[in-house]
């Protein structure tokens, strides 16, 4: 009687003691990186809404490149790009049950990235070029994972809606576009 009774409490602490574990897998309160890819530089912060959810927003420079017939030229600009994306760290409970870390809201992620581009350009463009400023939604699949204690990288995919804020003198054929995420970035959180 006293072999079972000894077992049942080891059994119920080890079960209580995973449970706790369980429970306690959540992002971060707040985590500020600065990231790099191939189309930018943007420094963000994620601040936790709940255990499993994370408000990120963001401030930085969308990259873009672009030609024309007039002047057979290439030309490379940056673009202000102010982001706001809610994100649901989907797998955090899973990833504590198998011992990978969470740390820096390490995790795969659902999100829906919403920017804004304003009309301003960093960047040598001709007279007769106008950049308009835009506005999208895009539900986005991504993954974002700690290497060490300060180096991130995120690869993430979406596909959803853009629209061009037109301005009066400015014709255009049609305003709404499929707007495409696709990004890989590194980064240093501090």
């Amino acid at each position: 009687m006293k072999n079972i009774l000894l077992l049942s409490i080891l059994i119920s602490t080890i079960f209580n003691t995973n449970a706790q574990q369980i429970q306690d897998a959540s992002v971060e309160n707040s985590s500020l990186s600065i990231q790099t890819g191939f189309l930018g530089i943007w420094v963000n912060n994620e601040n936790r809404l709940s255990n499993s959810i994370a408000l990120r927003t963001e401030l930085g420079f969308d990259a873009g490149a672009f030609g024309d017939n007039f002047s057979s030229g290439t030309f490379f600009v940056l673009v202000p790009a102010i982001t706001i994306e809610p994100r649901w760290y989907y797998n955090l409970n899973k990833r504590v049950s198998k011992s990978k870390r969470i740390d820096g809201n390490s995790g795969n992620f659902i999100s829906i990235k919403t920017t804004f581009h304003p009309d301003l350009v960093i960047g040598d463009i001709p007279d007769y070029a106008n950049f308009l400023s835009d506005v999208s939604i895009v539900p986005t699949w991504g993954i974002r994972r700690h290497i060490g204690k300060h180096i991130n990288y995120e690869t993430g995919i979406g596909l959803g809606y853009a629209r061009i804020i037109k301005e009066s003198n400015v014709y255009i054929k049609d305003t709404n576009l499929i707007a495409l995420n696709l990004n890989l970035r590194i980064g240093y959180t501090f």
